[in-house]
Order: structure tokens, then C-alpha cells, then sequence
């Protein structure tokens, strides 16, 4: 019995570990006055580019998810000290955070604007 509930308090901690999933990682606020002096264009362009690097961001963050919980199984399974290499959220985490900040300042300076450029939102699951 007392294994039983030290193998699921284990459990617990070392999923607590691991890193978030992207959907789950709360944007950063950036101020949308750094792009006042944006024209529509230039901020269809920037939307452009944060949108390529936050999906990618967004990419490696999941991978990385993945990559926690295969470890926290095989060492809550197999080998407990592989649970010393879960890395859980760093700065690949900080870096979405920033880039999804960026995305909703981008979108605020082009409803300022009337630019209509609105980013696609990810279903909360």
C-alpha cells in the first residue's frame, strides 16, 4: 500500500514537470505602441512573420511535451533516474509567450488602424 502511494504521489510530481503545451501558454503583454507608426502593410507583413515563427515556436514547444511525458513514463516505469531530465518550461516557453504577446499587439495597432488583420485562435481544449 505505502508504495502504491508514493508510485502515484511520484506520478503526480513528475507530471507537474513537464512542459506546457502550447495552447496552454499564456501570451506576454507587449505594448501595441511599437507599432503605431506601422502602415497596414507593413503591419500585414510583421503578422506575417510573428505568425511563421510563433507556429514554429509553438511546434517545439509540443515536441517538447512529448519528449517530458515519454521520460516521466519511462522512469516512473522503468528507471526512475531518466525523471531527472525532464527539463519542464524554459525559455522555449518564454519565447512563445513573447511571440503570442507580439501577435495580439500586431492585432491591436491594425484594428487602431482599420487594417483588418485579425490572427486565427487556437480551439481551447
Amino acid at each position: 500500500m505505502k508504495y502504491a502511494i508514493l508510485s502515484v504521489a511520484l506520478a503526480a510530481v513528475c507530471l507537474s514537470a513537464c512542459a506546457s503545451s502550447s495552447d496552454k501558454v499564456a501570451a506576454t503583454y507587449v505594448s501595441p505602441i511599437q507599432y503605431t507608426s506601422y502602415s497596414c502593410g507593413q503591419i500585414r507583413e510583421e503578422s506575417a512573420r510573428l505568425a511563421s515563427r510563433a507556429a514554429t515556436a509553438a511546434g517545439v514547444q509540443d515536441q517538447k511535451r512529448k519528449d517530458d511525458q515519454v521520460v516521466t513514463a519511462v522512469g516512473a516505469v522503468v528507471f526512475w533516474p531518466a525523471l531527472f531530465f525532464i527539463d519542464g518550461d524554459n525559455a522555449q516557453t518564454a519565447e512563445l509567450a513573447r511571440l503570442k504577446g507580439e501577435m495580439e499587439a500586431v492585432e491591436q495597432a491594425s484594428v487602431q488602424k482599420s487594417c483588418g488583420i485579425q490572427f486565427q485562435r487556437q480551439a481551447k481544449s
